[in-house]
């Protein structure tokens, strides 16, 4: 009896180390594959393959067995004041508003989710963070968008250019200031709030929609586990050299733009299309200040997943910000030309927005 009680403690405390990774908001697909190897029980369907969902749902039953309490009250998501609101013609082109109490216009967070802009949901907004800006009178927005089967990346990016938009002309509706919005996420969610942070404004004055006569800009970015680069021309000289075993396809990198073909890459639209999707190409001393935050090793990638979410990228980024004069702060978990640690990303932006983080409103998203 004695040996299995600590056989079962073990097995206990194995689970909930597991547990730690399957709460995460963004997990690769490498640690994914580690936690198949680990625990087979979780492939629910038993195809071999191991997702987020099925992951998560053998955390709940591992930590009930074990004795945890499973995701409620404060790691659940709060109500949206407004939930799904169409901001485009997509199926995906939807959002979720979280509405600050205010009896002025408020600032806005936008939450980008992650997920190689093949997967992924708005649902995997912090709980944490939506009541930390709620607290501090601040709205939070958390969106979707198209993935690269619907579109190419240069058009995904307009997505999240739309849905900024879209708040703008709606602003005095949802009562926000059109002028203290920003944006933050991670993996491809970094990606597309640096790219947001440094292209130029998307907005057309002429245009006859009025949503598009609206700014595209930001006043802050935060970009966790990020890309300094969405021209893959770049990559080799930023990062390093794409092992074999690490593409999926041998026309991957075409199918990224939607391209024809390889010949594409060499045509004047093609050279445009990869200049627009480059954000350290377009960084200029006029762009806001930025967070950046890598949680992965340095050195030599090992995987795919450590080449694309590499330090070097948000280095990169870092070294480029020094060079034009943009306010930058770097966090990388082996300190090398920058800070230790996670990196308050939050308290960063609403430092940004001249909110005190410490300020306490009511956290209750605003009923309209």
């Amino acid at each position: 009896m004695r040996i299995k009680y600590i056989v079962r403690l073990l097995c206990c405390a194995c689970a909930l180390s597991a547990a730690t990774v399957m709460a995460q908001r963004e997990v690769t697909p490498e640690q994914l594959q580690l936690l198949l190897k680990r625990f087979p029980d979780a492939d629910a369907n038993k195809d071999g393959k191991l997702t987020l969902d099925e992951a998560r749902a053998y955390r709940q039953k591992m930590t009930g067995k074990c004795g945890g309490k499973a995701e409620t009250g404060k790691t659940a998501l709060p109500a949206p004041t407004h939930a799904d609101v169409h901001y485009g013609p997509h199926e995906r082109n939807v959002l979720d508003l979280w509405l600050a109490k205010s009896d002025k216009p408020t600032s806005l967070v936008v939450f980008i989710h992650g997920g190689g802009f093949v997967g992924g949901d708005k649902s995997k907004a912090s709980p944490d963070s939506i009541r930390r800006c709620l607290d501090a009178g601040v709205s939070f927005m958390s969106i979707n968008y198209r993935f690269r089967e619907h579109a190419p990346i240069q058009d995904i990016l307009r997505d999240a250019a739309l849905a900024l938009q879209f708040v703008r002309l709606h602003a005095a509706q949802y009562n926000l200031d059109p002028q203290r919005i920003v944006a933050h996420g991670s993996s491809a969610g970094a990606g597309a709030s640096l790219w947001l942070a440094v292209h130029d404004d998307l907005a057309d004055p002429k245009n006859s929609d009025p949503m598009l006569r609206q700014s595209s800009r930001l006043a802050a970015a935060g970009c966790m586990n990020g890309q300094a680069t969405y021209d893959m021309t770049e990559w080799e000289k930023i990062i390093g050299k794409f092992k074999p075993e690490w593409i999926r396809g041998e026309d991957e990198d075409i199918k990224f733009y939607h391209f024809k073909g390889r010949d594409d890459f060499k045509t004047d639209a093609g050279r445009k299309i990869l200049a627009d999707c480059s954000m350290i190409g377009q960084l200029t001393k006029d762009d806001p200040p930025l967070i950046m935050t890598c949680s992965m090793p340095d050195g030599e990638p090992t995987s795919r997943g450590e080449l694309v979410h590499h330090p070097r990228h948000a280095q990169a980024i870092k070294q480029r910000c020094d060079a034009v004069g943009v306010k930058c702060e770097i966090y990388l978990r082996d300190a090398t030309i920058a800070g230790k640690g996670a990196g308050d990303v939050i308290g960063f932006l609403l430092k940004q927005l001249g909110v005190d983080a410490e300020k306490k409103a009511p956290a209750t998203p605003a009923k309209t």
